[in-house]
């Protein structure tokens, strides 16, 4: 899987371009992480070219939120489709991270 990675002022935007599932999350949790330990404090990711988020591509969300807040960081999940956000809301993602549609 291949994925876009730019700055908007302190804030980091992840665009995974497909979808997050077991087979993409090997590739996308290193540079989450990396994110993390160089000091970034929010992160950004950019649903706009997913379609689908299984359920380890939830834990690598969940686990990014987990990371970014205890540093005091901020992380939101943007673009999400409609089928998304209601997986996000049946899952009650949303409670914890801001989750937008498109």
């Amino acid at each position: 899987m291949s994925f876009e990675l730019r700055r908007e002022g302190e804030t980091t935007v992840i665009v995974p371009k497909g979808d997050i599932v077991a087979t993409s999350v090997p590739e996308l949790r290193p540079a989450m992480r990396d994110l993390v330990r160089s000091g970034g404090r929010s992160l950004v990711v950019d649903l706009v070219a997913t379609s689908m988020v299984d359920s380890t591509g939830l834990g690598l969300l969940l686990s990014a939120y987990n990371s970014l807040r205890q540093v005091d960081g901020r992380f939101a999940v943007i673009n999400a489709s409609a089928e998304l956000l209601e997986l996000f809301r049946t899952m009650r993602i949303h409670q914890h991270f801001q989750v937008t549609g498109r």
